[in-house]
């Protein structure tokens, strides 16, 4: 039988825990990356990687920048 008085039910708390894919480490709130992988055959897909943020500087040190697509903002147009 269904309890319809939603007083006496108990409200629970719900935590999303992240966890990195390279390490196991627990990757605290507000820290972390996501690593995405596009490969250059597109038959392979693309994948996403949870990482820390040692993690994610440690391989973005191998890498090279690359420039924020779209339009400057008005404030920074000459």
């Amino acid at each position: 039988m269904r309890n319809d008085n939603p007083a006496k039910e108990e409200a629970l708390a719900r935590k999303t825990v992240l966890v990195s894919d390279m390490s196991g480490k627990e990757i605290p709130e507000g820290k972390g990356a996501t690593i995405r992988i596009t490969y250059r055959d597109a038959r392979k897909g693309v994948r996403e990687l949870d990482v820390t943020d040692e993690e994610a500087e440690g391989l973005a040190a191998k890498g090279r920048s690359v420039a924020r697509r779209g339009r400057r903002p008005k404030s920074a147009q000459t």
